[in-house]
């Protein structure tokens, strides 16, 4: 049965949000918004409430803090995520994940596909699924589609980390979690992976939890 807050129509759901001080609460990962996949963006929200929204993601996704945050993670059931990394790492990290900075984006609707057979496997975490990391073997190089928050389409490719962030959040919008994709032999508390696994590359974990690497 749906919460009477998911029966709002969702311009009524988000101005509830809105109303709100500091950041936005985010949802666990055992809320069903989660897994119901998210319903395309087709207008929902006026252009100036959708402009407060994504205003609202950035700030709730600095003060987690995290990458990436796509609105079912605040419970709002629509195909809109944001994405920002400064990319503060070591040289040995970027080099070894291809980590670079990001600029803040919003991704409207989107969709990606693989870009060739390659795949990497690093550590990676959840807002909605608060101290714990897994190793995901996720694709290097990967072509999104979708849009941006003004209507203009988006259609480019990402590689390295970048890449992560955007199937990480695009997952999010068809009700897939990081943990679905995982190698949970590799599942660790934050405390352990900074104190344990904190290499730029998962192979001293694998070795000594027991699970294989993609080639």
């Amino acid at each position: 049965m749906a919460a009477p807050h998911d029966r709002l129509p969702l311009a009524e759901q988000v101005e509830q949000l809105l109303a709100m001080d500091g950041p936005l609460p985010i949802v666990m990962a055992d809320d069903p918004v989660l897994r119901r996949g998210a319903e395309p963006f087709d207008g929902q929200l006026e252009p100036a409430l959708l402009a407060r929204f994504v205003e609202a993601l950035r700030r709730t996704m600095h003060a987690a803090p995290g990458v990436g945050l796509a609105a079912p993670q605040v419970g709002v059931p629509l195909r809109i995520a944001v994405i920002e990394d400064p990319a503060p790492v070591p040289e040995e990290v970027r080099l070894a994940r291809g980590r670079v900075p990001q600029p803040f984006r919003v991704l409207v609707n989107p969709s990606y596909e693989p870009v060739g057979a390659g795949r990497a496997a690093f550590f990676e975490g959840c807002l909605s699924v608060p101290g714990w990391q897994a190793v995901v073997a996720r694709h290097a190089q990967v072509r999104l589609t979708g849009a941006d928050e003004h209507g203009r389409a988006v259609d480019e490719l990402f590689e390295g980390w970048p890449a992560r962030i955007v199937q990480h959040e695009t997952d999010h919008l068809d009700g897939v979690l990081y943990l679905d994709r995982a190698e949970l032999r590799s599942l660790s508390s934050n405390t352990a992976v900074a104190e344990r696994w904190a290499r730029p590359t998962p192979d001293e974990a694998a070795r000594e939890l027991g699970f294989e690497l993609p080639d």
